[in-house]
């Protein structure tokens, strides 16, 4: 028997099946509309992987469109999971810790006490993967997420963001002098479309990883799980490696961090 966990989010609706605490077929689907993204995923699911319909064991279905589905999917009774339990929960079960700050960033980014059983919502802010879109069209002509991690890829941070090196001849503190010290502070007329998208980039990430610091050290944490599709990029990683050598904390990017949400909805089926 398996269990479905679907998480119906703001632009994309993500799906995923635990059998015997693995996971199985992972996957995507357009969210324009909740009801028809969440019956197109499983439909999708059930074909791919091969199960049918008296193989499900639960379906547990979590998300901002979540709310806009009645108590069944395709004749399936569903149950509703608490979107921050769920991001709680599936945080700790990808990284295998008892207890830590779980970052879920999509459109905007949501920070998690996880706890064990614990799971409380700390905050948030809008400065997420919809912040990477709007600025890059507006700066770029670019809002595809794929074609900015490309063009940010071939970009320079050094025509874009003031570093400490460009403003002293030696560290400050414990700042070394490769670290930011002005996001766009240092922006020229030689800078290019990819070296806009790697500025942007660069800032949003540090913003989503300062907030989770400041959260980690609030609740007495040195584990900060990082979850979306959006943190499993060179980019992204590169950033959050930076601020962890500087902060003594540890970023944990863990495999299937996209689906963190729908894995944690699925494991709350007790």
């Amino acid at each position: 028997m398996i269990t479905i966990g679907i998480d119906i989010g703001g632009s994309t609706t993500k799906i995923i099946g635990i059998r015997s605490g693995k996971i199985i077929r992972p996957m995507t689907v357009e969210a324009n509309d909740p009801v028809a993204s969440a019956s197109g995923a499983l439909g999708k699911f059930l074909t791919e992987s091969g199960t049918g319909f008296g193989d499900i064991k639960k379906l547990m279905v979590t998300g901002v469109g979540a709310s806009f589905l009645g108590n069944s999917l395709l004749g399936i009774p569903i149950k509703k999971v608490d979107e921050f339990r769920a991001i709680g929960s599936g945080g700790l079960f990808l990284s295998g810790l008892e207890k830590a700050v779980i970052v879920s960033m999509g459109t905007g980014t949501a920070y998690v006490k996880a706890h064990g059983k614990c799971i409380k919502h700390l905050g948030g802010t809008g400065v997420g993967g919809g912040t990477i879109s709007g600025l890059s069209k507006i700066v770029a002509n670019i809002s595809n997420i794929d074609n900015i991690l490309e063009a940010a890829a071939k970009g320079r941070l050094r025509n874009v963001d003031l570093s400490v090196g460009d403003i002293s001849p030696s560290d400050i503190g414990m700042l070394p002098s490769t670290i930011t010290a002005s996001n766009f502070g240092k922006l020229n007329d030689q800078a290019s479309k990819e070296d806009l998208c790697r500025g942007i980039l660069n800032m949003v990430f540090q913003v989503v990883g300062m907030m989770a610091i400041f959260a980690a050290r609030t609740e007495k944490d040195n584990d900060i799980v990082l979850t979306g599709k959006l943190v499993d990029t060179q980019i992204a990683a590169k950033t959050f490696r930076a601020l962890e050598k500087i902060y003594d904390i540890r970023f944990h990017l863990p495999e299937y961090a996209a689906y963190c949400t729908a894995i944690g909805a699925a494991i709350n089926d007790n």
